[in-house]
């Protein structure tokens, strides 16, 4: 059975060239081009969907409002917030009301596409078992389990899953604390920079040869943290 995607875009020139590329990957995609199109689509879809992709800016109901309703009516339903506003306050309102990513355009169509995949499996709902692998190290995404190169095994938890999952998908990437902050903890938890350092040196004390001398957990001074793979 197909992943079902509603996009909910009213510029034709974007919705057309997404909905094609989804299509190709696989997807079965409703469109709805403003908000009021987009509740009664998702009011009128018994089984759901696996993901939503909601423009901000939309005709007659905003894409704020559709996100609350979505999330009323099944909160389960991941929802990718689109929009060609990058202020930090826009990321955070989002990401508050329930939205589990925050793409801004103009956006690469490949990145689009990663973080379609990241966000369907982190939900659940894409039924595969899938493992990260990189410098004889393996990683069960589903199991949560993690099996080094000296063969030795770690249990996970789910942050420690979700970050793994964000450094891999972006591998040999930067992605700043603050980006991680937003994306693998809720606003309200007011976790800090600190918390991801740590994790970071926990997995160079089982991942790395040296952990003194890492040579795939890269912090990067004053920005983030890339993944090496």
């Amino acid at each position: 059975m197909k992943e079902s995607i509603l996009l909910v875009e009213d510029e034709k020139s974007i919705s057309e060239i997404v909905v094609f590329n989804l299509i190709q990957e696989g997807f079965e995609v409703a469109l709805a081009s403003n908000g009021f199109e987009a509740i009664e689509i998702v009011k009128k879809t018994p089984n759901g969907f696996s993901l939503i992709i909601l423009d901000l800016m939309i005709p007659v109901i905003s894409g704020w409002d559709v996100c609350d309703a979505v999330k009323k009516i099944n909160s389960s339903t991941p929802v990718m917030m689109v929009t060609a506003r990058s202020g930090t306050e826009d990321r955070i309102r989002g990401l508050r009301m329930g939205a589990d990513d925050y793409l801004v355009k103009p956006f690469d169509l490949e990145e689009l596409l990663l973080r379609v995949r990241n966000l369907i499996r982190r939900s659940g709902k894409e039924k595969f078992q899938e493992e990260l692998k990189f410098g004889g190290n393996y990683v069960n995404e589903v199991t949560w389990e993690a099996v080094n190169f000296k063969g030795e095994k770690l249990q996970l938890t789910k942050r420690e899953i979700n970050l793994l999952n964000l450094l891999f998908t972006r591998k040999n990437e930067v992605i700043s604390r603050d980006e991680i902050l937003e994306r693998i903890w809720d606003a309200s938890e007011n976790p800090s920079a600190r918390t991801i350092d740590n994790m970071v040196l926990n997995f160079r004390k089982f991942f790395e040869l040296d952990s003194k001398n890492p040579v795939h957990f890269i912090s990067i001074r004053g920005v983030g943290y890339k993944l090496v793979a």
